[in-house]
């Protein structure tokens, strides 16, 4: 399979953290082998071999010494392009206060709380948080959104009626069942179509852990609903995410981005600009003189 000719690929989500800063309350024994500090350095050479020419990190834990590792990283290496940092948005005034400070750095991008991690599933249309989303609307912030299950999709979709300024994000192509029966699919893709009709919906391609898969079954899978996703949003609302150091728990660094290249094999060049480069520029606003320039 031949490569589409880009002047860089931006990979839309990696993370980095150090225990040794604070505490992330899902890192543990059982999430070895990152338990431990993740730095951007460790997986710089697999970046450079996949043609990866900048990053947006993205937040690991609900807390400001996440963000600010984060953004101490950023000034360090010039590969990352964009941080989308936490602000408690069940605290409305502290939320205001700290994104007004994030937004005179260049480098903040937009918004994520670990929604994924609540006891409480429907936490994110909490009257609380609802207000705390009315910043992020009001100022055109990002909010990345993480689907932890079936029903997270309608969760979204209720996120943006409330909301239809709002730039949302859908992590990880919304957890689509890569392992399920007919009907699971079917639930997942229709949910998918009703936030496609909502315009400020975007969509990361990423966190597409295969597993085991000999016969090929997982990954038409994949396909598939990378295709659906083509055709309800548009390459111009999809961006690559590679989710490292996560993905190091199922497979190495890059196997996302060739799942991506098998399903969306069709694409044309303009399509693979926006899904690799293009959308994220666009969606996080990031600065385009800061990106290095990489052939592919």
């Amino acid at each position: 399979m031949t490569h589409p000719p880009l002047e860089t690929i931006i990979d839309a989500h990696l993370h980095v953290w150090d225990p040794s800063r604070g505490v992330y309350p899902w890192l543990g024994a059982h999430l070895a082998p990152v338990n431990r500090a993740m730095t951007l350095h460790e997986v710089t050479p697999e970046l450079v071999d996949r043609g990866v020419g900048a990053v947006v990190l993205v937040q690991s834990a609900d807390d400001d010494f996440d963000t600010d590792l984060m953004f101490e990283t950023a000034r360090s290496d010039h590969r990352v392009v964009g941080v989308v940092g936490w602000v408690p948005l069940d605290a409305p005034a502290v939320a205001a206060n700290r994104l007004a400070q994030l937004r005179d750095d260049p480098l903040f991008v937009g918004v994520r709380n670990l929604i994924h991690e609540r006891e409480d599933p429907q936490w994110i249309l909490r009257p609380d948080v609802d207000a705390g989303l009315d910043l992020l609307e009001q100022a055109g912030v990002p909010f990345d959104f993480v689907a932890g299950g079936p029903a997270a999709l309608a969760t979204a979709a209720e996120v943006t009626r409330r909301h239809p300024g709002l730039h949302l994000i859908l992590d990880h192509l919304g957890a689509p069942p890569l392992k399920a029966d007919h009907d699971q699919a079917e639930r997942w893709s229709q949910d998918l179509a009703v936030l496609a009709g909502h315009p400020r919906v975007n969509v990361k391609l990423s966190g597409l852990y295969l597993g085991p898969d000999p016969a090929g079954d997982a990954l038409r899978q994949a396909g598939a609903y990378l295709r659906t996703a083509l055709e309800l949003f548009g390459s111009h609302r999809l961006m690559y995410g590679g989710d490292w150091p996560i993905c190091l728990l199922h497979e190495k660094y890059g196997r996302t981005l060739d799942v991506i290249r098998h399903g969306l094999a069709n694409l044309d060049a303009a399509g693979w600009h926006d899904v690799l480069a293009a959308t994220a520029m666009r969606v996080y606003g990031l600065d385009q003189s800061r990106i290095a320039v990489h052939n592919s």
